[in-house]
């Protein structure tokens, strides 16, 4: 675990404790992005466990309307048994001011969900939009921050002696986690790998069964 986020673990524990059984905290180390999971507090909503890696950083944090000041708070998504969860996410920086891991609020909306629309089914219509109404703010740029974590995926490897199937399997992961979602990101990458742009789209279409 990088240094900087142990300090953040006792803050993990006391959201879970303030906030009860339906919340998850998960604290990623994203300068060892394929196992980035080094802490959970009440792994029980999600399922996550500490080896893990962080999944779509990208679409659901860097890419939300609503990321802002290095995080984004309320976004929803659905686990593979079908629970809707409340997510909240936010980067943490070192002194130099580089990304060098994320703190992970989920929550789990079940019981929410279903005495909303047990209100929602009880209110007037007018009180309806009101509940369901959602603010947009604007996205920021994202591009230092993606840099960043390209350049730790690739970490100390030698990119002159990298055969093609480890520059595949780069690649690979990267497009799992939702890298080149980032318009720019092909351009960092191919510079990364000392790769052109034609290869690192080639590479892409194999990994997605194009070709």
């Amino acid at each position: 675990m990088h240094p900087i986020l142990k300090s953040y673990i006792s803050v993990a524990d006391m959201i879970t404790q303030t906030f009860g059984k339906n919340c998850e905290v998960a604290i990623h180390d994203l300068t060892q992005p394929e196992r980035s999971v080094v802490y959970v507090s009440n792994g029980t909503v999600t399922g996550r466990k500490v080896g893990q890696s962080f999944d779509y950083l990208n679409s659901q944090v860097l890419l939300s309307k609503k990321f802002k000041d290095d995080y984004t708070a309320n976004y929803v998504f659905e686990t593979a048994n079908g629970k809707k969860i409340k997510s909240s996410s936010s980067l943490i920086r070192n002194s130099e001011g580089d990304v060098v891991g994320m703190l992970c609020i989920n929550y789990d909306l079940t019981l929410s969900y279903l005495i909303k629309e047990e209100v929602i089914g009880f209110l007037p219509e007018s009180n309806q939009d009101k509940m369901t109404a959602d603010d947009d703010i604007p996205n920021q740029d994202v591009m230092t921050i993606i840099d960043d974590l390209i350049d730790n995926i690739i970490g100390n490897r030698d990119v002159g002696s990298l055969k093609r199937k480890d520059n595949i399997d780069i690649i690979r992961f990267m497009d799992v986690k939702g890298v080149f979602l980032v318009k720019g990101a092909i351009d960092k990458v191919a510079e990364s790998l000392n790769l052109s742009k034609v290869t690192i789209y080639s590479y892409l279409d194999e990994v997605r069964g194009k070709r």
